[in-house]
């Protein structure tokens, strides 16, 4: 009986101006979501209008004001993935329907996961879970939330499975839409 190889071990920085170079040639990377900068769920100009650019540099006004967007995946110094981890205030309305602004405070939400292309299926999407479950709470976060989708999914898939959120000790919470779940892990 063979045992399962060990996830490689990834360090976590998060993105700020220091760190967007790194982040910037991750989404720049070969089947990366560079259509999207992370951005469907964040407040933007015109965001009918928009495309690859304009959600670019939407992405880095996040950045350049200091706001939390989330964590990059640094394996041997190699930017390699991402999660998008940040509080939930700073997100749409729209991302779940459980949104309420007077109950938003101290509560982060997990919306996405990316790993390049080349290191998919190498186990790494726990370890930015747990990596962002730490950033969140060492900021404050009293609650983390996210939005994970059954692995027959169509749609969301970005956004991680619900068994992955369940091991970390998620519980849920109801839905976001049809396909969504909105998973809570109360910090403590």
């Amino acid at each position: 009986m063979s045992e399962t190889p060990a996830a490689p071990k990834l360090t976590f920085k998060p993105v700020t101006k220091s760190t967007w170079k790194d982040f910037e040639a991750l989404f720049e990377s070969k089947g990366a979501p560079s259509y999207c900068w992370c951005m469907p769920f964040r407040e933007m100009e015109d965001r009918a209008k928009s495309g690859n650019a304009e959600r670019k540099k939407g992405m880095k006004a996040y950045v350049n004001k200091r706001k939390p967007v989330g964590l990059v995946g640094y394996l041997k110094g190699e930017p390699v993935a991402w999660c998008s981890v940040a509080p939930r205030d700073t997100f749409l309305k729209t991302l779940t329907d459980k949104y309420d602004p007077e109950k938003s405070e101290g509560v982060w939400s997990i919306t996405c996961f990316f790993i390049r292309r080349d290191m998919r299926g190498e186990g790494l999407t726990p370890s930015m879970l747990e990596a962002a479950i730490k950033y969140a709470r060492k900021r404050g976060a009293k609650i983390v939330e996210g939005y994970p989708v059954a692995s027959t999914s169509p749609s969301y898939r970005f956004m991680g499975f619900l068994p992955l959120f369940r091991k970390a000790g998620f519980k849920a919470a109801g839905k976001a839409g049809s396909r969504r779940h909105v998973m809570r892990k109360r910090s403590g």
